[in-house]
């Protein structure tokens, strides 16, 4: 009994060392390890007051901060990464970087709020938390600690090893992915209509979550606490929804539910005339995720639905702006149609 004690220590040790300090996946993972460090380190250097946008992919793809901060006069960061990183973990790293008089707009996939505590423990970024950053996962609860330590699988040591060689004989180093896909603001670049992919777009069909689940959802209760706290230190805290195609049922309750989230605790919320509902057409890869001329039409929007909401008066777009907001089919329709 006491050689197997040893062998069952030993084989948790020997996990924990391997999954702690050797193994790592540096063009999976670690891709968006790079981009959220990136991102958290121009917040960093960016002047108060500014404006932080803060979701999954949601707001790199469909939101630039390049129109949005322009139009408003305000320096701005894109810091959305991608659904299935832990927003404690986004909201934790975030609020450090925030100061009184800042704004933060959240158009955050709904899915994100009724997370569920399991989903929420084992979001991506706690292996890579638990191998570069175990002082922060730490931090965010001994649950979080634990699934980080514990997350990692067989054939995620397997994948780690391919990604470890490939890395190593240079192929595809995350700061050159990056630099490539996105610009110095944090928005995606280079999702032109003419690559997209309209057949695969057809074929998506998700079910967002329903008024009830997002009240009770564990997700909202992160949101909720982030933004109770934020609007206590001065930072203007706004929601918002995130972009999705015209033909998804979007109740009045649901938004109601969304809306709640926000002005309950201090924070204050933008609904677009349109919902933030585009055709097919206007999208790149995913419902989240408008081509890029799509994404410059929103932005435009965004920045004026903002501006009273913090007093400021707002910019027109430049010309440049404007005609490539002019090229995403929804626009042209309108222009076709006048």
């Amino acid at each position: 009994m006491r050689r197997l004690v040893v062998c069952a220590l030993a084989s948790i040790a020997l996990y924990l060392a391997a999954f702690g300090l050797v193994l790592h996946r540096p063009l999976s993972v670690g891709m968006l390890r790079h981009e959220m460090a990136a991102k958290l380190a121009r917040g960093a250097a960016l002047a108060s007051p500014k404006l932080v946008i803060l979701a999954g992919s949601n707001a790199p793809y469909s939101h630039s901060c390049r129109v949005i901060g322009a139009m408003l006069g305000m320096n701005c960061e894109n810091g959305g990464v991608a659904v299935g990183i832990g927003l404690d973990d986004l909201f934790t790293q975030w609020a450090a970087l925030l100061h009184a008089g800042d704004v933060v707009y959240l158009p955050l996939e709904l899915q994100q709020y009724d997370v569920t505590p399991a989903q929420n423990r084992m979001s991506i970024d706690g292996a890579w938390l638990f191998h570069d950053d175990r002082a922060l996962l730490w931090r965010l609860g001994a649950g979080r600690f634990v699934a980080g330590a514990f997350g990692s699988t067989m054939p995620d040591g397997l994948e780690a090893l391919v990604e470890m060689a490939a890395h190593a004989a240079g192929m595809g180093h995350p700061r050159a992915l990056l630099a490539a896909q996105f610009d110095a603001e944090g928005d995606r670049v280079g999702t032109t209509l003419a690559t997209a992919d309209p057949a695969f777009l057809a074929l998506l069909h998700r079910v967002d979550p329903r008024a009830r689940s997002i009240r009770q959802g564990y997700g909202t209760a992160i949101i909720a606490r982030f933004v109770r706290a934020e609007v206590a230190r001065g930072v203007i805290v706004i929601g918002g929804l995130p972009t999705d195609f015209d033909t998804v049922a979007l109740p009045d309750a649901t938004i109601a539910a969304v809306r709640a989230v926000f002005v309950r605790h201090g924070g204050r919320f933008l609904e677009l005339p349109d919902r933030s509902r585009y055709p097919r057409a206007d999208f790149y890869d995913s419902e989240d995720h408008l081509a890029q001329p799509c994404q410059y039409l929103h932005s435009i929007a965004v920045a004026r639905g903002l501006a009273p909401l913090l007093h400021r008066t707002v910019v027109a777009p430049s010309a440049a702006v404007r005609h490539r907001a002019g090229r995403c089919p929804s626009a042209m329709g309108v222009m076709a149609a006048r």
